[in-house]
């Protein structure tokens, strides 16, 4: 089986930044962006995922987050897309549920080929640790633009904007796992009736 592997860099006047993603790995992550709270998040989509994720960023946060957070999404799919190549034998679809305390999150994908973003999550504070939490959108935004795929987002209930942020990320790697991971009884078929993802 072919190492399903990808190194991305994308620099702009805005963001430099460096990813290498390994979606057979064991969910290790060397993350360094300037967001913090962006790096845990990123750091539960890799330990849930079972994805290693290596990211440098430097960008114009002294602006604010938006220009870092957004890029990081892109390269992320980018690299994604580049790591999957043509998707024969995978499973495609995937889905999971992630609690943590009194949060609950569901998170479902589909390497659809076709870039959809569903994104329902309130949050009962604008912000985290100073981070503002509508950023969230756009990560997801610029993740499903570029990897080419569908993805709903639902918070199902959460009090803590913090949990119910976690509950999303680490749904988000669970779901991706799921729909990355070969299917033995597909071989290598494209799991699409057209033939082509």
């Amino acid at each position: 089986m072919a190492e399903r592997t990808a190194t991305v860099e994308r620099n702009t006047l805005e963001t430099q930044i460096s990813l290498s993603i390994n979606l057979d790995g064991t969910g290790k992550s060397d993350i360094a962006i300037g967001v913090p709270f962006l790096e845990h998040m990123l750091d539960q989509i890799a330990r849930h995922g079972l994805i290693d994720l290596t990211i440098r960023a430097t960008g114009d946060t002294h602006i604010d987050d938006h220009h870092t957070v957004e890029d990081v999404g892109i390269t992320l799919g980018q690299a994604l897309k580049q790591a999957l190549g043509d998707k024969k034998g995978i499973r495609r679809f995937g889905h999971a549920y992630c609690p943590l305390d009194e949060a609950l999150s569901r998170v479902v994908v589909d390497f659809s080929g076709r870039p959809g973003l569903q994104f329902h999550v309130g949050y009962p504070r604008a912000q985290v640790g100073g981070f503002d939490v509508d950023l969230f959108q756009e990560f997801f935004q610029g993740l499903v633009n570029h990897a080419f795929m569908t993805v709903h987002v639902d918070n199902i209930r959460g009090v803590n904007t913090h949990h119910i942020i976690e509950t999303v990320f680490k749904a988000t790697g669970r779901a991706l796992r799921m729909a990355a991971e070969h299917d033995p009884r597909m071989a290598d078929v494209t799991p699409s009736t057209k033939g082509a993802l």
